[in-house]
Parts: C-alpha cells; sequence; structure tokens
C-alpha cells in the first residue's frame, strides 16, 4: 500500500512538472501568432515559369531522340567495323555532352524559379504580416491558407 501511495504521488508530480512546462514552452508565443499554410505543389503546377520550362524540356528532348535517330542511320551507312566503331564513339560522345548541357540548363533555371516561387512565397508572407508559413502538407489543422494569393502573385 505504501509502495502504491509513493506511485501515485510520483505519477502526480510527474504530471504537473510536464503540464507546467508545456505551459511555459507556450508562454513565449503571442496570443497574435499568424501561421500560413501554402500548398506548394500546386503553387509549382500552376507556375507560368514551370509550364514554360517543361515545354522547352520537351522540344529539347525531341531535338535529342532527332539527334540519335539520325547517329543510327549514319552508323548503319557505314560498312567497315572499324569506322563503324569510331562513328559510334564520336556520337556517344557528343550525346553525353548534349545530356550534361541539358541537364546543367535544366537545374540552373529550376533552382532559379524555385528561388522566385521562394521569394513570392515570403513576400505574401510579409504583406498578410504572417510569422511563420508552412507547407500545407505538413499541417493537419489550423493556419489561413495563402496558396491562391501566391499562385496569383506567381503567374
Amino acid at each position: 500500500m505504501n509502495k502504491n501511495l509513493k506511485l501515485l504521488a510520483v505519477t502526480a508530480a510527474a504530471f504537473v512538472i510536464g503540464f507546467s512546462a508545456s505551459n511555459f514552452a507556450m508562454s513565449d508565443v503571442p496570443a497574435s501568432y499568424k501561421v500560413a499554410v501554402v500548398d506548394v505543389t500546386q503553387v509549382v503546377n500552376s507556375s507560368n515559369q514551370v509550364k514554360a520550362l517543361k515545354k522547352e524540356q520537351q522540344t529539347k528532348m525531341e531535338e535529342v531522340l532527332k539527334y540519335i535517330d539520325k547517329a543510327r542511320k549514319d552508323v548503319a551507312a557505314v560498312s567497315d567495323e572499324k569506322q563503324k566503331k569510331a562513328l559510334e564513339e564520336k556520337y556517344n560522345k557528343e550525346l553525353l555532352a548534349k545530356r550534361d548541357k541539358l541537364e546543367k540548363e535544366y537545374t540552373t533555371k529550376l533552382a532559379a524559379i524555385d528561388k522566385s516561387i521562394s521569394s513570392t512565397i515570403d513576400a505574401q508572407a510579409k504583406a498578410g504580416n504572417y510569422d511563420l508559413v508552412l507547407a500545407k502538407g505538413v499541417v493537419l489543422h489550423g493556419g489561413t491558407d495563402i496558396t491562391q494569393e501566391v499562385i496569383k502573385a506567381v503567374k
């Protein structure tokens, strides 16, 4: 019985300390703290910059496919095995260089778009006097959804 009483006292003390610590941690948060949420995926999919980049990439990929077709035809037209192998190596080297250039350009442009969208979200947050902006996918409840305002500003 004495053990049960001690266990009950320790449990009650732990509960009180935990509750007090929680209240203390939340005491620094001002009552007017404003939180916004943004559906980043929706913003990205609505961005004219992203749409233009996708279209540009598709055009460049079609050019690469035409290049590959031409290379195959050129290699097939050569009958000497030594020349054929040299031509294949030449085309492979050129193709790798084209691929690397395309990837670098794409990555650079995508990073610029990402920075632009992030800046737009930041500007919308400042305009709305929000203290914190979170991705909509990580918030279960609460926050003001500013996705549409960001989409309008991004377009």
